[in-house]
């Protein structure tokens, strides 16, 4: 899942940056209102986590151009404005939810999550796959019964493979939805981690197929 973090402050947004991509998000942030504005144009984002007072902008009238322009990803406010107008305007102005600084991580951890069960990407806590499950909240992968080990990167990859089951997704798709967009490209990366993922799922059979000149198709 990736994330645009809309945050000046520098110190809160290095501590969302760290705490999201350890609990397995791709995470980006706009320090102002002209980058997000950016990146949101070149960007498929799952959610939007937005301050309001914001260099060259505010957090408001972004929201009101997103949902506008016919954006619908979710957006959650996270903003030390705390007074009840703020959080009726932040919500009427087409924001999905609104939580005060300072706030504690795992209730925003537990915010974006139902955002994102509910969002235009689902997600749900356990993904099925004929004999694979996986426990999206734990990070707990299981084949035929048996615990598979994977990395943080491992487990990104095939979380977003069993989102789009039956789909091709192609790698440029991978690697948008599942490094952060400062990574700098590397041509076989995407392919490394499928291999990775391949020969940790087991190949009797193999779930991903490789669609020569499209990427890969995740299927029973």
């Amino acid at each position: 899942m990736k994330v645009l973090v809309v945050e000046d402050e520098r110190p809160t947004a290095d501590f969302l940056r760290r705490g999201l991509s350890e609990e397995g998000f791709a995470v980006d942030v706009a320090a102002d209102a002209q980058s997000a504005i950016n990146a949101v144009q070149v960007y498929d984002y799952d959610l939007i986590v937005l301050d309001v007072m914001l260099p060259g902008g505010d957090g408001f009238s972004l929201c009101q151009r997103w949902r506008a322009a016919g954006i619908k990803t979710p957006i959650l406010f996270l903003t030390a404005r705390d007074e009840v107008a703020d959080r009726v305007r932040g919500l009427e102005d087409g924001g999905d939810d609104y939580l005060v600084k300072p706030f504690a991580f795992v209730e925003l951890l537990a915010r974006m999550r139902a955002l994102l069960r509910r969002g235009q990407t689902p997600l749900a806590a356990e993904l099925r796959v004929a004999d694979l499950v996986i426990d999206t909240n734990r990070r707990r992968v299981t084949r035929d019964g048996k615990l598979i080990e994977l990395t943080m990167r491992e487990f990104q990859v095939l979380e977003y493979l069993v989102h789009h089951a039956g789909q091709i997704v192609t790698r440029t798709h991978l690697w948008e939805h599942v490094w952060d967009s400062h990574s700098v490209p590397d041509s076989n990366v995407v392919d490394v981690y499928v291999r990775y993922l391949r020969n940790k799922l087991g190949r009797e059979p193999d779930l991903i197929k490789t669609v020569r000149g499209g990427g890969y198709l995740l299927e029973p």
